[in-house]
């Protein structure tokens, strides 16, 4: 029979794809814990691993994962540490394989890796549209028909149990596809403390503890209003979960790190991105955040418990991204008097020069900034002096490529055919990318069939 363990402790240490590598590997060393967790994926992530997928049979995850197993593997093993990690995206067998080698080249056996898929419905959608299955756009009512032939990556946010099933199965490393952020955490404590499917109350209090540390170091004075009273951010502590039976958990982190852990920072990342809060949707529960309880129960620990749930919803949400056109944006550094009117004039140049060409874009899809003159405060902090320099910001957006490469080629010519002191161009000629649209939509969960699948390396 399987030992419980109480405190388990839960640490997060990725935020994104992108987050600092020093995360885990302090989370390692620094303390104790029982499970990590490695958030990486976002909405627009999985658009871009599809696309990489389509040209590499073998891409289409996260491979900064592997970078990140190739470091911390052995110790986490050597310690009895789980990793669970949203690093699968639209691959994660080939995340699954990657894992393999990085496990033989470190000398280590025996370990055992879970894949946990179902998540990603692209090659499914002509089978479901022609079924009747509308997918409508949750915020136009539009059916996924109107974009068919531009659809780039759907996939459905599964929820924690086949987080917690793997578990079961005696999974030493998850590779996760498009979960919720807060399943990598409930996940463990479903399988530490059995928690069923309608204990609600425990399903919300793991999923807020979930929600409170998703972002990494943004529960422990990152991203906080109050900035200056936090230590040491070069080392900031990321944040670990002391999670009990009953629902009520600890939010702390490792002695001697920086930042720190108060009912203020923690409440500042329980506002992050929050839309009811008395209804916040999962797939395993709605939690009411209205219900949180948080109190200051020691230096750098804060507890969370009177957390209340209720029944999830039949549906999933699923993510669908999709080409909407393309965008170019060019840069140029004015500096000297009157640098705001000659960055002015430099956009009206390009306009008037396009238009000379047959080349226009209407008003909406134009793009000027005048960066360093209060754009990010414009109309809530009051605007600086008269800048030196100023970097004029310029772009466009269309849905023909050509127009916009042509809009490209006008940027770096006022060098030297526009107005005295541009002095910086910054990134080359900008070329036409793609633009990428999100549509949000709700499926039956009849319809997903989460997978869970172990190896042993």
């Amino acid at each position: 029979m399987k030992e419980k363990k109480e405190p388990v402790l839960i640490a997060n240490g990725q935020g994104f794809w992108g987050d600092s590598i020093l995360g885990p590997i302090r989370l390692l060393r620094e303390g104790p814990i029982h499970y990590l967790t490695l958030d990486y994926l976002a909405e627009v992530t999985m658009s871009i691993m599809q696309k990489l997928k389509s040209r590499n049979p073998k891409a289409g995850y996260a491979t900064d994962f592997i970078r990140m197993l190739e470091r911390i593997l052995p110790e986490a093993m050597e310690k009895g540490v789980k990793i669970i990690a949203s690093a699968g995206g639209v691959n994660a067998q080939a995340c699954l394989e990657a894992t393999g080698e990085v496990i033989k080249k470190s000398g280590l056996s025996g370990v055992r890796v879970a894949t946990v898929t179902g998540d990603d419905i692209y090659a499914d959608l002509n089978r479901m549209l022609d079924a009747g299955v509308a997918l409508r756009n949750m915020d136009t009512g539009e059916p996924l028909s109107a974009i068919r032939e531009r659809i780039s990556s759907a996939n459905v946010y599964l929820g924690a149990l086949p987080v917690a099933e793997a578990l079961d199965k005696g999974a030493d490393v998850i590779i996760c596809g498009r979960v919720t952020d807060p399943s990598l955490v409930l996940g463990p404590m479903i399988h530490e403390f059995g928690w069923g499917p309608e204990e609600f109350d425990k399903l919300a209090a793991g999923t807020v503890a979930g929600h409170i540390v998703e972002c990494g170091a943004q529960c422990t004075g990152a991203n906080y209003t109050n900035w200056r009273e936090i230590d040491d951010f070069a080392l900031i502590g990321y944040p670990v979960i002391e999670a009990h039976a009953s629902g009520e958990f600890f939010v702390t982190k490792h002695a001697n790190t920086g930042g720190k852990v108060t009912v203020e920072t923690v409440t500042s990342q329980l506002i992050y991105e929050m839309g009811d809060p008395e209804n916040y949707y999962t797939p395993d529960v709605i939690a009411d955040f209205s219900s949180i309880k948080l109190e200051q129960s020691g230096p750098d620990r804060v507890r969370v418990y009177g957390i209340t749930g209720k029944a999830p919803t039949d549906t999933l949400k699923v993510s669908i991204s999709y080409l909407s056109g393309y965008k170019a944006v060019g840069q140029l550094t004015i500096a000297g008097p009157d640098a705001r009117a000659k960055a002015e004039l430099c956009a009206d140049i390009i306009w008037k020069r396009l238009e000379y060409d047959g080349v226009t874009f209407p008003e909406q899809n134009r793009l000027v900034e005048f960066l360093g003159t209060n754009v990010c405060h414009a109309g809530i902090a009051e605007a600086p002096q008269e800048p030196g320099e100023v970097v004029l910001r310029i772009g466009v957006k269309d849905t023909d490529r050509e127009k916009v490469n042509r809009f490209g080629m006008e940027i770096v010519p006022l060098v030297t055919s526009g107005p005295p002191g541009v002095t910086g161009f910054a990134g080359g000629r900008p070329k036409a990318t793609e633009i990428i649209s999100y549509w949000p939509a709700l499926i039956d969960k009849k319809e997903i069939r989460p997978e869970v699948y172990v190896e042993e390396f």
